[in-house]
């Protein structure tokens, strides 16, 4: 798999002209949805690296990451003579980094491509670390591959284009990899005002967000053993996700990332001993940040199917990934149902 250099841009200008130049190719093509189309497009679209270059849009938000969107985006690179000397540049949140790296690595056995997210869930999460893919099924994330991109240029220009609930999103994955790095990060993470956003702060911050992740994909690329902690909070958080897909409830990922945490800490504090006032502290954020998913012990067991489907899991067991402490990680836990349902309970109950 091809090396991810990360860029931390301080001028998109001279960072995506040298990361285009790096890439010898025949046509370029950029790939944005509705919303990037309309408030990101414009920041770039007059720089001399990008002249000439062919535009593809798809719908926008969760709901269209799917086959479909998949296909236009084949299709668009067939019809606009793409071969396997071609380029492709992403410009998008998570949805569009994953959907166009799948698309990327699977046209004509793979071309090269570029991910610029303007998201903060995207720059600390779904751009970096070489997963792409798409829906399929009802689940997330269900096909897809392990391709790096070229390059992954991170710019916070971008996040000044977001309002809360997309800033919050990306905030959960941030305070994710805080759950599994150390207490400082993790401290200064709890104490953030996302409601007055000091950006230069933010940068900083995802930067760090950011190293925290390479250095787990870095030593584990395609999740066989330490890269599985990056799933903290998501077997329960994609269940969530899953079941809101299902009743056409409309859940930020990183929303219901946000709700398997407090899921999975409850679980750390039962199966791994992880501290109560830890827990009770980033619970507390957790809520005043994200509010509660509304859902009834009645969907309990439709929500165990869906975490059957996790991917780390092996045959029918439920696989966690947990934590003794704030960095000390337990991977391959498992919870029986009835703790499952007691993490359940802890999250509707709003404790």
């Amino acid at each position: 798999m091809e090396k991810q250099e990360v860029i931390i841009s301080q001028h998109i200008a001279t960072c995506l002209a040298e990361a285009i130049g790096r890439c010898p190719h025949d046509r370029l093509f950029v790939l944005t949805d509705t919303t990037t189309l309309d408030l990101c497009w414009p920041l770039i679209k007059n720089l001399p690296c990008l002249d000439g270059a062919r535009m593809i849009t798809i719908g926008a938000t969760d709901e269209c990451k799917t086959l479909e969107s998949l296909i236009h985006v084949w299709t668009s690179l067939q019809e606009g003579h793409g071969t396997r000397h071609s380029l492709l540049v992403n410009l998008g949140g998570g949805m569009v980094t994953d959907l166009g790296g799948f698309a990327a690595s699977t046209f004509k056995r793979g071309i090269r491509y570029i991910n610029i997210p303007t998201t903060l869930l995207s720059m600390v999460d779904a751009s970096v670390g070489g997963k792409t893919g798409i829906n399929f099924g009802g689940l997330k994330n269900e096909i897809g591959v392990f391709n790096n991109a070229s390059s992954v240029i991170l710019d916070t220009q971008f996040l000044r284009t977001l309002d809360y609930q997309n800033l919050a999103s990306g905030y959960a994955e941030m305070l994710k990899h805080g759950l599994i790095s150390n207490p400082e990060n993790w401290g200064e993470l709890l104490r953030f005002d996302l409601n007055d956003v000091d950006y230069a702060q933010l940068g900083e911050m995802v930067a760090k967000s950011v190293a925290i992740k390479q250095r787990v994909v870095e030593e584990d690329p395609t999740e066989k053993g330490l890269r599985k902690v990056l799933n903290l909070g998501h077997t329960i958080g994609h269940a969530l996700e899953s079941l809101a897909m299902e009743e056409n409830r409309t859940v930020l990922h990183g929303y219901a990332v946000a709700w398997g945490l407090v899921c999975e800490l409850y679980l750390s504090c039962v199966l791994c001993q992880f501290p109560t006032d830890r827990m009770r502290q980033t619970v507390q954020c957790i809520k005043e940040r994200y509010g509660q998913f509304l859902f009834t012990c009645k969907e309990y067991d439709r929500l165990y199917a869906l975490m059957q489907h996790d991917k780390k899991n092996q045959g029918d067991t439920i696989n966690f990934s947990l934590l003794a402490d704030i960095g000390d990680i337990r991977l391959n836990q498992t919870a029986t149902k009835e703790q499952i349902f007691e993490a359940l309970d802890f999250l509707r109950e709003g404790n």
